[in-house]
């Protein structure tokens, strides 16, 4: 195995500017598989993120308007299923907000605090003041802004039944979602139960570890819970979000495939042009008795050697690719148009692909070579 190996690695860098360019054209096949495929993961996860990132995933909510409590066992809920790492609940009223002679509809969504902050992550969300607390009230940035409304000033909500309540404003959070910013008012659950002088709640929400999972823990939590509560999760209330992230996959990997198909061809047909370049070296190297079986690892040996060059110039490429792209296309204040994801595990793949590929290029020319007759190839100069 040495003999060919030598022979390969001289055959190699006896051509350089060939060697460099068929290294080359398999770089720049790792370089943009790793980039589309590192580009549209990070494409699919900020999509992900903005929409249910910070929002519950599973939700546990009655047939009715409303529910008690005590209906639902919060903790044996997140020991249903491992997955699962938070769970809180909610109260869920529709109002209208006034101030002077301006008013708009708003849903008050009352919180236990502790328990929403580890699904809506709130405390950090909050850009003036502080969180709710009390019978203080948290509302969004868009909301303040409309009705100029500041931390410490005075709001007049007003129930679809007509109850009406003062409230001061503890604090303005930006949940980066314009929808939200302009319709929540968010505030302690029991100062809300106590406005609308109802104790049940509006639903339980859960949020998981794996997301994609929320439909398979809706269905674990479902077997638990009594009949006349329904379980929904996020999957089934954004299907065409799925669709979309679906064929975005798929056409990733059909693009991937693509440059793999065109680097494999190149390398055998470049391989292929050498077996004919290096016919007579090889018919002497046989009639001195190297065997058909090494005579053809040459040139498996040299389409891997070639894959291991090009695996690591393209992920070096690659990265490159994308550390530029996260540098120049970004938005006015300087973030990342789309945040890239680099997954070093996905670039290892790129680069063991890329020498799998090259390996199986060179399988033709090396049959190729196995079979050349050195009497006739001597004879025939």
């Amino acid at each position: 195995m040495r003999l060919p190996f030598k022979i390969a690695n001289r055959f190699l860098w006896s051509n350089k500017a060939q060697t460099a360019l068929i290294a080359l054209g398999i770089a720049v096949g790792v370089a943009v598989q790793i980039f589309i495929g590192s580009l549209i993961t990070g494409l699919q996860e900020s999509l992900i993120n903005k929409t249910v990132g910070n929002s519950p995933h599973v939700k546990i909510i009655s047939e009715d308007k409303y529910f008690k409590l005590d209906e639902v066992d919060l903790d044996q809920i997140k020991k249903i299923d491992d997955n699962i790492n938070a769970v809180s609940y909610s109260l869920d009223v529709p109002a209208l907000i006034s101030k002077g002679d301006k008013n708009t509809s708003i849903l008050l969504r009352g919180f236990d605090l502790e328990r929403a902050d580890k699904i809506y992550n709130i405390k950090n969300r909050i850009i003036d003041g502080k969180a709710f607390w009390g019978d203080k009230v948290n509302l969004g940035k868009d909301l303040a802004k409309e009705f100029d409304i500041k931390v410490g000033d005075k709001i007049n909500i007003i129930t679809s039944d007509g109850k009406s309540k003062e409230f001061e404003v503890a604090g303005v959070y930006d949940f980066k979602v314009s929808s939200l910013n302009k319709s929540w008012i968010i505030l302690n659950v029991s100062s809300l139960q106590e406005f609308i002088n109802n104790n049940n709640i509006s639903s339980v929400e859960i949020k998981v570890d794996d997301i994609f999972s929320a439909d398979l823990v809706a269905e674990n939590i479902k077997n638990n819970l009594s009949s006349n509560l329904k379980v929904t999760n996020w999957k089934q209330e954004n299907e065409e979000l799925l669709s979309g992230l679906k064929g975005q996959s798929i056409s990733s990997t059909m693009i991937q495939v693509f440059v793999l198909i065109a680097v494999v061809l190149g390398i055998a047909s470049v391989l292929a042009i050498t077996v004919l370049q290096k016919s007579k070296q090889i018919g002497i190297l046989k009639a001195m008795g190297i065997k058909d079986r090494q005579a053809s690892y040459i040139f498996l040996f040299q389409g891997l050697m070639l894959g291991v060059l090009g695996g690591i110039l393209g992920s070096a490429l690659g990265l490159g690719l994308l550390y530029s792209f996260s540098k120049f296309a970004v938005n006015k204040d300087g973030t990342p148009v789309v945040e890239v994801s680099i997954k070093y595990g996905f670039i290892v793949f790129s680069a063991f692909t890329a020498i799998l590929s090259a390996g199986f290029a060179s399988l033709i020319p090396a049959v190729k070579s196995s079979k050349l007759n050195p009497i006739e190839v001597i004879k025939n100069g």
